[in-house]
């Protein structure tokens, strides 16, 4: 390597570690790393072949546009990271751009159809799980270390925020897929699939340690049950929430918290924060006209059965006039207007949201 090589190799290191230090002296969490499905995802399924897919109109019809997020504006980890003071939503680990300095303020590894187990989701085709998740976050990793230095990499990753929203796919595209998931139903418990779940969440989450994370957000599995699409594939239910599914999420919640206190102890220098959207949506459902909403049981972006949960939102589908009364969006996702809430009660939520501290808190760690 020539002097004038070496030069400008030193003058890009300067420039990347001035911009780092100058954004946390603004923000104490410099940068945010998202996993999770598609109620998370930014994009990244734009870029393998899958049927799950949002890259289409209606979808983002109040962010400007289709961008692969699965809902008419933002998701609620786009408006937690505004909160936190990011200029930008961290961007999808596949697109192209993802490279270089913007890798510093974090990326959003998230996938449609994506699960904590690899079978999930296998109806859509391509889709990416929690594994490849983090397989992607170690190439991100290395690539961070490359760029400013092992120390200072690791003091970034132990300052950044990690949101891990994932497990709503192993139950509605796993276990209790319609017809197809019959056999396993017939051999394998609900107790048993959950205490695999947790299982392999467990080593997922000990990797994410193993690689730098400290400040964990980890988001239970909010009610599916009362979701447009168990609704209309489950008639039986009549006006009520399918209670089966929600009992089944139940017991996941229940493991997945004591995973959590176990999982403080055992990883060292850990915050492990329990997000409980399980409650903070069922009580937007109980009380939705206290929130400003119309209607809670149905979806805005709708083609097909009573509640608009057959058909997924595509061009074809009927828009309902006002996006900000509907809780759901389409058959499986929140509204942006439902996000806001969701996202404001885990920033600054008290310990029956959020625990044993809020994002708000964790971040000032």
């Amino acid at each position: 390597m020539d002097a004038l090589s070496s030069i400008k190799n030193i003058f890009v290191i300067v420039l990347t570690v001035m911009f780092l230090f100058k954004f946390c002296l603004a923000n104490k969490t410099p940068a945010a790393f998202i996993f999770g499905d598609s109620l998370v995802d930014a994009g990244n399924n734009n870029y393998i072949v899958s049927l799950s897919k949002a890259n289409y109109v209606p979808n983002g019809i109040d962010l400007g546009g289709p961008t692969g997020r699965f809902t008419n504006g933002r998701t609620a980890v786009d408006i937690i990271s505004q909160e936190l003071g990011f200029k930008s939503f961290p961007p999808p680990y596949l697109a192209p751009t993802t490279k270089g300095p913007v890798v510093l303020q974090g990326v959003n590894y998230a996938s449609g159809a994506g699960g904590i187990l690899n079978k999930t989701g296998e109806v859509f085709g391509g889709r990416i799980n929690l594994d490849t998740q983090i397989d992607n976050f170690a190439n991100t990793r290395q690539d961070i270390i490359s760029s400013i230095g092992a120390p200072a990499a690791m003091k970034l990753l132990e300052s950044s925020l990690f949101s891990i929203t994932i497990g709503s796919n192993d139950f509605i595209n796993n276990y209790l897929t319609p017809i197809l998931s019959v056999p396993e139903r017939q051999m394998v418990s609900p107790k048993q699939f959950v205490v695999t779940m947790i299982t392999r969440f467990r080593k997922q989450l000990s990797r994410l340690h193993s690689l730098g994370a400290r400040k964990m957000v980890v988001t239970n599995v909010g009610p599916i049950g009362c979701i447009p699409y168990e609704r209309d594939t489950n008639p039986d239910a009549g006006e009520n929430c399918v209670s089966s599914a929600n009992h089944m999420v139940q017991l996941y919640n229940s493991e997945l918290r004591n995973l959590l206190d176990e999982l403080r102890t055992s990883l060292n220098g850990s915050v492990l924060i329990y997000a409980d959207t399980y409650r903070i949506v069922g009580d937007i459902l109980q009380n939705y006209k206290s929130y400003g909403f119309v209607n809670a049981n149905s979806a805005c972006c709708s083609l097909g059965g009573r509640h608009g949960g057959l058909v997924p939102c595509g061009p074809s589908s009927k828009v309902c006039p006002d996006r900000s009364k509907y809780v759901f969006w389409d058959a499986y996702h929140p509204s942006d207007a439902a996000n806001v809430i969701l996202a404001k009660r885990l920033m600054d939520g008290n310990s029956d949201d959020i625990s044993p501290m809020n994002i708000r808190q964790l971040a000032q760690l």
